[in-house]
C-alpha cells in the first residue's frame, strides 16, 4: 500500500487524475491507491460527483462527461440528421389522434412535429416558432402558441410570457428535447432562460417523453431541468449505450432504441 500524505483537496484532485487515467475506479482502488478508508474514499467521491467532477455508481465511480456547449439550431439540424427523423417518428407513433400535447423546441422536437401532420384531432401546445410552421397548415391540428421572448439561436419562445401562458394549461404529453441525460443528475441544459421555461413545461404534462439522440446519453450540462423521476418515456436512436438505457429501464423508464 502507498502512503500518501495529501491534503483533502489535493487528494480530491489527485483522484480526480486517477479516475480519468483508468476511465473508472471502485472504492476498493480508491482507498489502495491513497490509503484511505472506505467512508473517506465515498466521502470524496460524493464531494467530487456533487462538483460535477465524477458520477459515482454503485462501488464506485467514474469520469462525468459533460456536454459542449449548444450551438445554434441552423447548425445541429444536419448532426445526426437520420437518427433524429427516426426519433421523431417512433414518439410521433406514442401520440393517438385527440391527443393535447405539447411540443418544446430542438432539432429532434421538431422532427416529431413533421411525423405528427398526419394525427388527426390533435391540439399542440409549442414555444417554438419551426414548430408552429410546420403544423400552421395543417387543418385538423388545433395550434396553440405560447408568447414570450423569441430567442433567436432556437427560434424559441420563452420567458415570463411564456410561462405565465403555460400556468393555465395542461397536457396529456409533453415530448421535449434535453441537451444532457445522466443517470444521477437527471436532465441538463445550458441556457438558464430557455431551462426555466422547460421546468414549467415538465410541469404541466401528465406525462413526459424525452427525445434525444445517443449524443446526449450520460452527459451533464450546466443548468438542472428536472430528475429522471419526471421522465416516463425516453426516446433515443440505437447507438446509444446498452448499459445506460438498461439503468433507465431499471427506474421504472419506458425505453425506445429505434
Amino acid at each position: 500500500m502507498t502512503k500518501h500524505s495529501f491534503s483533502g483537496l489535493e487528494r480530491r484532485e489527485q483522484l480526480i487524475r486517477f479516475t480519468r487515467m483508468r476511465e473508472r475506479v471502485t472504492i476498493d482502488e480508491v482507498c489502495t491507491q491513497f490509503n484511505i478508508s472506505a467512508a473517506t474514499a465515498r466521502r470524496d467521491l460524493q464531494l467530487l460527483e456533487e462538483a460535477g467532477k465524477l458520477r459515482r455508481f454503485h462501488g464506485g465511480a467514474v469520469v462525468a462527461k459533460s456536454a459542449p456547449p449548444e450551438p445554434p439550431f441552423s447548425e445541429r439540424a444536419t448532426v445526426q440528421a437520420t437518427e433524429k427523423r427516426r426519433i421523431g417518428q417512433a414518439a410521433a407513433a406514442l401520440v393517438d389522434d385527440g391527443d393535447t400535447i405539447l411540443l418544446s423546441s430542438g432539432t429532434t422536437v421538431l422532427e416529431v412535429a413533421r411525423s405528427l401532420r398526419g394525427h388527426r384531432g390533435l391540439t399542440v401546445v409549442t414555444n417554438s416558432l419551426l414548430v408552429i410552421n410546420t403544423l400552421a397548415d395543417v387543418p385538423d391540428i388545433n395550434l396553440i402558441a405560447l408568447g414570450g421572448i423569441l430567442r433567436p439561436t432556437e427560434q424559441s419562445f420563452i420567458g415570463h410570457l411564456a410561462e405565465q401562458s403555460l400556468h393555465d394549461l395542461r397536457v396529456s404529453k409533453a415530448i421535449i428535447g434535453i441537451r444532457a441525460i445522466d443517470l444521477e443528475t437527471g436532465l441538463t441544459n445550458d441556457y438558464l432562460p430557455e431551462t426555466q421555461t422547460d421546468r414549467k413545461i415538465v410541469s404541466i404534462a401528465r406525462e413526459v417523453i424525452v427525445v434525444a439522440d445517443h449524443t446526449k446519453c450520460g452527459r451533464i450540462s450546466s443548468v438542472f431541468v428536472a430528475p429522471l423521476t419526471a421522465v416516463k418515456t425516453f426516446v433515443t436512436d440505437s447507438l446509444a449505450p446498452p448499459e445506460f438505457l438498461s439503468a433507465l429501464r431499471e427506474r421504472s423508464i419506458e425505453v425506445f432504441a429505434v
